[in-house]
């Protein structure tokens, strides 16, 4: 299967499966579209069209690429937030997803803190280039929008970005117990083989070591009776010899477990009715009440390998319940047909309670039954009853395939099948969509959010800090300025800008005679159009002048010039 291709992608997250330019185009669009319609809604003083349309086309590029370059992607449209105020909610996104990617907590809060000072103080510092009436109302904008559209968000991607890392965490610690699991169950597997190998290594050597006997003796009473014999005899012990050397090389590594003593001790009884009634006897000695019943013949007749399973399946079933279930009562049940050979080990719920540092136990046992009893083609069931109890059921067949085990010692192990529920990263495609879905509809709503957070930002700035409508009353409820009216009043309502008076240096039209000083804004207060010749025009910025006779306003001249060179409609003063 071929890897996933990650990320040089520049709309793409370094390290992360790279999915093309259809996703930053959409969230291009989708910004693009947030931005109109918030700067419909806002309706308030700002820059030109033409600077929000060159502000808006620089956003979205560092939208897109705000993945791959998270800081520069923040900053740069913290600038833009501060000169246009509609680009809030594609700032939000940004300071979103470049807090989430950001790990180091220090680097992450200071880009955070950084962001939010250069909007506030880009929106202070061009406050009356774009629109508003002093330096002080852009602070105060610049903070709501700092405040409701970066700091807000940024804190959200904070957390989202601790709860993705410590999800992956679990995952990978999930993967791991995973993996164990498996170690384990197949390091179970290979010992249970280990140990059929060597128990087929002590019956095996066992028969062999007869056959060598007896032929030997063979050999010498034949030595002068039939000297041809003879050499038969001792060409059989030989090759008896040899196979005992090839099985001590291929089996007798595994370290065979006839040396075991007691109930534990493989002999040739094992399995039989008497090896099963000295393991219930052996329980009842230890505080277990054991109730044996045995249906049909005993098992003698049966294979060596069927005998020993059904000793391993009592003997592991009843060291169980010592250790998981004491004082609670025991029923084995042994039923030999023609065909199988069916053990039933049932307990009762303990009478008290094992203390909880038992646990359920590791389960290395039933996993080395259950190879056990399906390398000889039967099944094994183990699962709680009903009544609180345990039981462990195995049905194995009475006559096994020839060499069943043998076989089967060197076939490669079963694999587990993948379906744990804590599997780290298996998604199902409906399960992937359906968070996909969730993310979209908790994304929007966070932005519908956003959005209300930074609409009463800026009315309560817009209360606290009045500025004239469209009538040219501002919220206080003072007029346009008039003439006669003194320069205190006039000094309450318009802004004087130095940028304005310095951008009407060479455009302005000729001061009149009698005027003492002038003051220069960029603001309109009142509906009148410009004066003949001054059309208010794409690429111009239109400046209203208030001229005072000592302390009084004289006249209001209101003109534009342009924002690039061409020759002054009027003269120089």
């Amino acid at each position: 299967m071929a890897p996933t291709p990650t990320s040089r992608h520049p709309f793409t997250a370094p390290g992360r499966p790279s999915r093309g330019v259809w996703r930053a185009l959409a969230e291009v669009t989708g910004s693009a579209v947030l931005m109109v319609l918030t700067q419909q809604i806002l309706r308030g003083p700002g820059p030109s069209d033409a600077t929000r349309l060159h502000l808006g086309l620089l956003a979205l590029p560092l939208i897109a690429v705000r993945r791959r370059f998270p800081t520069m992607s923040l900053l740069g449209i913290s600038v833009v937030l501060g000169l246009l105020p509609a680009a809030g909610l594609p700032a939000a996104m940004t300071a979103y997803t470049t807090v989430k990617h950001l790990t180091a907590p220090r680097r992450r809060s200071a880009v955070l803190l950084a962001s939010a000072v250069l909007a506030t103080l880009t929106c202070a510092a061009f406050a009356p280039g774009i629109g508003f009436s002093s330096h002080s109302f852009g602070l105060a904008v610049g903070a709501a929008l700092a405040a409701t559209t970066l700091l807000v968000p940024g804190l959200l991607g904070s957390t989202g970005g601790q709860e993705d890392r410590l999800l992956r965490a679990l995952r990978e610690r999930a993967a791991a117990a995973e993996a164990a699991r498996r170690l384990a169950e197949s390091e179970s597997r290979i010992h249970e083989r280990s140990r059929i190998a060597a128990e087929m290594h002590d019956l095996i050597g066992h028969r062999l070591s007869v056959i060598s006997l007896h032929t030997g003796g063979l050999e010498m009473a034949l030595q002068k009776e039939s000297p041809e014999l003879r050499d038969e005899a001792a060409l059989v012990r030989r090759a008896v010899a040899e196979a005992m050397r090839e099985l001590r090389e291929v089996l007798g590594v595994l370290g065979p477990l006839g040396r075991d003593t007691g109930t534990d001790a493989l002999t040739d009884t094992t399995g039989t009715r008497s090896d099963v009634e000295a393991l219930a006897e052996e329980s009842r000695s230890g505080g277990i009440p054991v109730e044996l019943t045995w249906e049909g013949p005993d098992l003698h007749d049966r294979a060596a390998q069927v005998r020993r399973a059904v000793h391993r399946v009592v003997r592991e079933s009843l060291t169980n319940v010592h250790r998981y279930a004491p004082g609670a009562r025991v029923t084995v049940a042994v039923t030999h047909t023609d065909d199988r050979v069916a053990v039933l080990v049932r307990n009762g719920p303990p009478p008290v309670a094992p203390p909880a540092e038992t646990g359920l136990g590791s389960g290395r046992g039933h996993i080395g039954l259950r190879e056990r009893v399906a390398l000889l083609g039967g099944t094994l069931e183990v699962g709680p009853t009903p009544a609180g109890g345990f039981a462990v059921t195995a049905r194995i067949p009475a006559q096994p395939a020839p060499g069943a085990s043998l076989a089967a010692t060197g076939a490669p192990l079963p694999e587990t099948p993948p379906e744990s529920p804590s599997g780290p990263r298996v998604d199902h495609p409906p399960a992937g969509v359906q968070r996909r879905v969730v993310n979209a509809l908790s994304g929007l709503l966070g932005l519908i959010g956003v959005g209300v957070l930074m609409m009463c930002g800026l009315f309560l700035v817009s209360q606290t800090f009045p500025q004239p409508d469209s009538t040219g009353r501002d919220s206080a409820g003072h007029g346009p300025p008039r003439i006669g009216m003194s320069r205190t009043a006039v000094e309450q309502i318009v802004y004087d800008s130095s940028l304005a008076r310095a951008a009407a240096t060479g455009w302005e039209p000729a001061h009149p005679p009698s005027a003492t000083s002038c003051m220069y804004s960029t603001a309109s207060f009142d509906n009148s159009a410009p004066p003949e010749g001054a059309e208010e025009l794409p690429g111009h910025l239109g400046i209203t002048r208030y001229c005072f006779r000592g302390d009084t306003l004289a006249t209001i001249d209101r003109f534009t010039v342009p924002m690039v060179s061409r020759t002054p409609p009027w003269g120089t003063p």
